[in-house]
């Protein structure tokens, strides 16, 4: 049986501090519930005011940027995002309600909030 010296024990720790990182670091991404309410396809940016705060978040939207719809995900368009927000707007609404997965305010995933059938009770 080998004993164990102070440099085994060391690299056994930083093995498993290593390991940790690598599995905890993709959960450390941030989601950020709100509405669109701006796209600069241009710059590649979209404004999001935050539910809670109404603080206007401004989230930098990469080629690797997915749109996540309940049919699956596919890379993100801007122009055809913008399109459906100008339709929303002239609809009353103030913008598209979505989820952003983001880390750094850069976006990795962007989820339209499900449409709710509304209530076809009149009185």
């Amino acid at each position: 049986m080998k004993k164990m010296n102070r440099r085994n024990l060391f690299l056994g720790l930083t093995s498993c501090l290593v390991a940790l990182v690598v599995i905890v670091a993709p959960a450390i991404a941030d989601e950020l519930m709100g509405v669109l309410t701006k796209v600069d396809a241009d710059a590649k940016k979209v404004t999001v005011v935050e539910k809670d705060t109404d603080k206007e978040v401004v989230v930098t939207i990469t080629d690797d940027t997915e749109w996540v719809t309940p049919k699956g995900a596919s890379k993100i368009d801007l122009e055809k995002v913008s399109k459906n927000l100008e339709k929303a707007k002239e609809k009353g609404r103030k913008g598209i309600n979505v989820t952003v997965t983001h880390e750094k305010a850069v976006a990795s995933k962007i989820a339209p909030a499900a449409k709710k059938k509304e209530a076809t009770n009149q009185n």
